[in-house]
């Protein structure tokens, strides 16, 4: 993919649960391909909030995204898109810095990505690797290199969010009831730690 297909789009969400919401908000509002890549990013300039970038599978669509999302009728948010910029200064430059982000593969946690509609209820190490772009699942407190193997079963919670990492999609899992393993970010966190 080439940076022309990367999008940021800064709606001043408060809190990660607002800017997952956002990504879906923008997948069925505009109608974006499969294939779409939507993630999150802090933003610790101005006041810390969370930008969102979304990640397009195909060039062709991405004119038609940007005029959706910067048409007079459109609800204020900050979107950039290769050089472009649109809307309010600041929520504008976060957006631009959600876009370099995922074109980096860098500071990213992943919402929305191939594959990700297969992770409900419980599925094993082996099927995350082989249907979705996660490359490695690393359970926390585990030896560096230590990998669980390919049978071990994962309890979704029909909420797996893996991070960029070095420019791979690592899952970060916790020990689960039965010798079983689940995503160490939790669906419905506590206000408290929401956001951390």
């Amino acid at each position: 993919m080439t940076n022309r297909t990367v999008l940021g789009v800064d709606a001043g969400s408060a809190s990660l649960r607002e800017a997952d919401h956002l990504i879906h908000h923008l997948v069925d509002q505009l109608g974006l391909p499969a294939g779409t890549v939507g993630c999150t990013h802090h933003i610790r300039t101005g006041r810390p909030h969370t930008a969102v970038s979304i990640t397009l599978p195909d060039a062709d669509a991405v004119d038609a995204v940007w005029q959706a999302l910067t048409a007079p009728d459109a609800e204020p948010m900050g979107v950039c898109l290769a050089g472009r910029a649109h809307g309010p200064a600041h929520l504008a430059d976060a957006a631009g810095q959600a876009a370099a982000e995922a074109t980096a593969r860098s500071a990213r946690r992943a919402v929305l990505y191939p594959g990700v509609g297969r992770l409900t209820g419980t599925v094993t190490v082996a099927d995350i690797l082989a249907h979705t772009p996660i490359a490695r699942l690393t359970v926390l407190g585990s030896a560096p290199g230590d990998h669980p193997a390919p049978t071990v079963e994962v309890l979704t919670r029909a909420h797996v969010r893996p991070e960029w990492r070095t420019g791979d999609l690592v899952l970060w899992l916790v020990p689960a009831v039965g010798g079983r393993l689940a995503p160490f970010e939790v669906p419905n966190p506590t206000p408290c730690c929401a956001d951390h």
